[in-house]
Formats: structure tokens, C-alpha cells, sequence
């Protein structure tokens, strides 16, 4: 790149500069390859992560690196905020959302990030986790929550490897 010093133009007494364009920080730091983890995988309760699990083994199998963290929308909703609205700084680019009963978790994830979010509605003893499915499933026009069987944690994993691939 070559930055040329000001010429005065004869008769127009203003200065002219030419100067190459630069690229966007955003897209230097694209060619950076860091052990960042690329998926979050996030859960309200400590208590569901043997049924997250199989999302991480995918994620494992596919080479994509990934986080897991416990937090919940009802007991920690800054905690949850400040993790989405982050998450893309961070480098992550999909995010994994398991949760039961109400399932707050994955349509509050979608709601302060630009991410894609998967819901993983999780069994529940009273109702099977058809509350949750349903509560994941019934986001309104601007909240997109991507969607997978109850319990189907796998298949979480393998649609975020979907996603990174694309």
C-alpha cells in the first residue's frame, strides 16, 4: 500500500490525498485462527447436563471447538444477557440452549443475541417436556429459536456443525 503526500493542483489552491483502502478490522481478525471455542452450549441447571452432553460429543466430532456454561434466564438473567450479547465478540457463532419446564432459557438467549440459537426443550417430571418444547418452539416475529426434539441434544450438536460448515 502506497500513500501518496498532497499535491496542490494548479488554480484550485486545495490539497488531494490518494490513499489505498483499508480493510475492516472485522475481517483482519477473520483469517486469525485461535482455539476460541466456536459454540456455546448453555443450560439452566446443572442437573441437565448429562442430557446436553451428546450436543458437546457432536460438536467434538466434527472438530468444532465449544463452551459450556450453567446459567439460568429465571435465577441469573444479567448473567444470560451479558453471555449473548457477548457471544459474537467472543467469537462464538452459533449458540445451543437447553432447558426445562418453562424453558425461558433458549427464546431469552435469542432475544439479545444476533447469533443463531438452538433450543433443546428438555424432559421435565410432570409434562415430558412437551412445555418446553412448546415454549421453545413459540417464539414471537423477531425472536428466532431454532428447534430440536425433546432431549435431542445430538441433533442440536450436529445442526450447530451444520451451521459453522455452511
Amino acid at each position: 500500500m502506497e500513500i501518496q503526500e498532497p499535491e496542490d493542483r494548479a488554480g484550485e489552491g486545495e490539497a488531494e490525498v490518494a490513499t489505498a483502502e483499508m480493510p475492516k478490522v472485522e475481517e483482519a481478525f477473520e483469517e486469525i485462527d485461535v482455539d476460541a471455542p466456536l459454540v456455546g452450549i448453555i443450560m439452566g441447571s446443572a442437573n441437565d447436563k448429562p442430557t446436553m452432553q451428546p450436543a458437546g460429543e457432536a460438536l467434538h466430532e466434527a472438530g468444532i471447538r465449544y463452551e459450556v456454561r450453567v446459567m439460568s434466564a429465571h435465577r441469573a438473567p444479567d448473567q444470560v444477557r451479558d453471555y449473548c450479547e457477548n457471544a459474537r465478540m467472543r467469537g462464538l457463532r452459533a449458540i445451543i440452549a437447553g432447558a426445562g419446564m418453562s424453558a425461558a432459557l433458549p427464546g431469552f438467549a435469542a432475544s439479545h443475541t444476533d447469533l443463531p440459537v438452538i433450543g433443546v426443550p428438555i424432559a421435565g417430571k410432570n409434562l415430558g417436556g412437551l412445555d418446553a418444547l412448546l415454549s421453545a418452539v413459540q417464539m414471537p416475529p423477531g425472536v428466532p429459536v431454532g428447534c430440536v426434539a425433546i432431549d435431542g441434544a445430538k441433533n442440536a450438536g450436529l445442526l450447530a456443525a451444520r451451521i459453522i460448515n455452511a
